[in-house]
C-alpha cells in the first residue's frame, strides 16, 4: 500500500488531513520482530547517496541469526531500493518510506509500503529497522506551530499562558504581596504609599522576568496580548516592563474580569479579532453561525446529520460543510453476487464480510474510501467550500459529539 502527502508552501486543511489520517494509519502498525524499516531522505541527500547506504545495510543484514527476519528485512530494503528508482531527486521537503511485514493475527502478517512527501523539510537523514516504524519527526510536523503569549494582570495576580492552535496553556500564576488599602494618615500615609509602589514595581518586575522566561525563546511566536480589569494591565505595557523583544510583540491589551485561568480564556475571547488568522476563531464563528441559523424557525439555513447534509450536498444547497477531524468512517460499496444488489453503505471500519441488505447472501466489497475524501469530491462538484474543524476546541467537540461530525450552512432553504 502507498500513500503520499502531496507539499507545498503551506498544507491546505485537506492536505494536512490526508497526512495526518496517513500518519495514524502508519502508527497503528507492528513487526513480528525489528523488521519494520523507516528511512528519512532530506531534501539535500543525493537520492545515489541514499542508496548506496542502504545497499551497505543489506549486506549487513545478511548476520542476522533468525533467518525469517533477514528475508523480511532484505526484502523491505530492496522494496525501498526499487522505489527510490523513481526519483532523481529528493522532493522539495525531502522523502519518508515505510516498508516492512506487518503482523496480521496468528503466524500471518503482510507487506506494507508507504512513500510520504512531509509538510516540513527533514532535517537529517535516517535509516531505523525497529518493531514499530519511527513517526517521531512526522509527529512534531503535525502540531501547531503558531504561538500567542497571554497575560493577564492586576496588582494582586497575574497569570501567564500560551495560546497554542487550539489549546490554552497555563503557564504560571503569581501572586502579589501589594497591599491594597490602608488607613494611616500625615506622614505614615505618604511612606505607605511609596511602600505600595515598591512593591507594585517589585511585582510588575517579576512578572515580566517571568514572561522573559516563558515567551523570549519560544518558537513561532505570533504576539502577545495583555488584559486585566482595570488600568493596571495599561501602566504594565506602557511602564516597558517587558523585555524589549517581547514589548515589539504585544497586539494590544483588553478589558477581562478576571485575572486566573479563567481570565486568560476570556482575554483569548477578547482578543479574537486581533486573532482573525487563528484556525480557533475561524471554527468559533463558524459552529457559531451554524448555530445561530439552527436556532431560527424552521432550522434557517443549516443542516446536520450525515444523510441531510449529504442531500443538501447533490443538490447544491451547501454554502459551506462543515467536516470533524476526527471523523473516522468509511464509505464502502458492497455488490452481491447473487442478486446483482449494489449498495454504499457507511461503517466505522471495514468489515471482514458483508451480507447483501436484500438477499442475505455474501456480497463483495467493491471500494471503500475515507468519508471525509467523498465529501470532498461531491463539495467540489457543485461548489462547496469545505471546513475541516479540530476535535481540539469546545466547538469542534460539539460538531462532532452534537451533530455526529458533519454539519453544514446552506446557500437556500431546502424545506428539510
Amino acid at each position: 500500500m502507498e500513500s503520499t502527502a502531496h507539499t507545498g508552501e503551506k498544507l491546505s486543511d485537506k492536505q494536512r488531513y490526508d497526512f495526518k489520517r496517513a500518519v495514524e494509519e502508519i502508527r497503528e502498525l507492528h513487526g513480528r520482530g525489528t523488521e519494520l524499516i523507516s528511512v528519512y531522505v532530506p531534501p539535500d541527500k543525493q537520492i545515489f547517496d541514499a542508496a548506496a547506504y542502504l545497499r551497505g545495510e543489506y549486506s549487513q543484514s545478511s548476520n542476522i541469526k533468525s533467518q525469517s527476519t533477514r528475508k523480511n528485512v532484505q526484502g523491505a530494503i530492496q522494496s525501498i531500493l526499487s522505489r527510490l528508482k523513481a526519483f532523481k531527486k529528493p522532493p522539495a521537503n525531502g522523502l519518508v518510506l515505510f516498508v516492512g511485514e506487518v503482523a496480521v493475527g496468528g503466524d500471518q502478517t503482510r507487506m506494507v509500503q508507504y512513500v510520504l512527501e512531509p509538510p516540513e523539510p527533514i532535517a537529517t537523514f535516517l535509516y531505523r529497522c525497529d518493531s514499530e516504524f519511527y513517526l517521531d519527526p512526522l509527529l512534531d510536523m503535525l502540531t501547531e506551530k503558531k504561538s500567542y503569549g497571554l497575560l493577564v494582570i492586576d496588582r494582586s495576580e497575574a497569570t501567564l499562558g500560551i495560546l497554542r492552535g487550539k489549546r490554552v496553556q497555563v503557564i504560571k500564576n503569581i501572586q502579589s504581596l501589594v497591599p491594597s488599602k490602608h488607613r494611616m494618615g500625615g506622614q505614615s500615609a505618604l511612606r505607605f504609599e511609596r511602600l505600595i509602589e515598591i512593591a507594585a514595581h517589585e511585582f510588575f518586575t517579576k512578572v515580566a522576568d517571568t514572561a522573559t522566561e516563558a515567551f523570549l525563546n519560544l518558537k513561532d511566536l505570533q504576539g502577545l496580548l495583555i488584559g486585566g480589569p482595570g488600568p493596571t494591565k495599561d501602566y504594565f505595557n506602557e511602564s516597558c516592563y517587558l523585555h524589549h523583544e517581547l514589548q515589539k510583540k504585544v497586539i494590544d491589551t483588553f478589558d477581562t474580569g478576571y485575572t486566573d485561568e479563567y481570565g486568560l480564556r476570556e482575554l483569548m475571547e477578547r482578543g479574537k479579532e486581533k486573532l482573525t488568522d487563528l484556525d480557533l476563531m475561524r471554527e468559533k464563528r463558524l459552529i457559531q453561525r451554524l448555530l445561530e441559523e439552527i436556532r431560527k424557525s424552521e432550522g434557517g439555513l443549516a443542516a446536520y446529520g450525515e444523510e441531510e447534509v449529504r442531500r443538501n450536498l447533490q443538490i447544491g444547497a451547501v454554502d459551506t460543510l462543515l467536516l470533524s477531524e476526527e471523523l473516522r468512517k468509511r464509505r464502502v460499496t458492497v455488490e452481491c453476487g447473487s442478486c446483482g444488489r449494489k449498495e454504499v453503505i457507511t461503517v466505522d471500519k471495514v468489515p471482514e464480510s458483508v451480507k447483501c441488505s436484500q438477499c442475505n447472501s455474501d456480497a463483495s466489497i467493491v471500494s471503500d474510501v475515507d468519508m471525509i475524501d467523498e465529501f470532498y469530491e461531491l463539495a467540489e462538484k457543485v461548489g462547496t467550500a469545505v471546513e475541516l474543524i479540530s476535535g481540539d476546541s469546545e466547538e469542534g467537540e460539539m460538531l462532532l459529539k452534537a451533530f455526529g461530525g458533519i454539519a453544514a450552512i446552506l446557500r437556500f432553504s431546502t424545506g428539510g
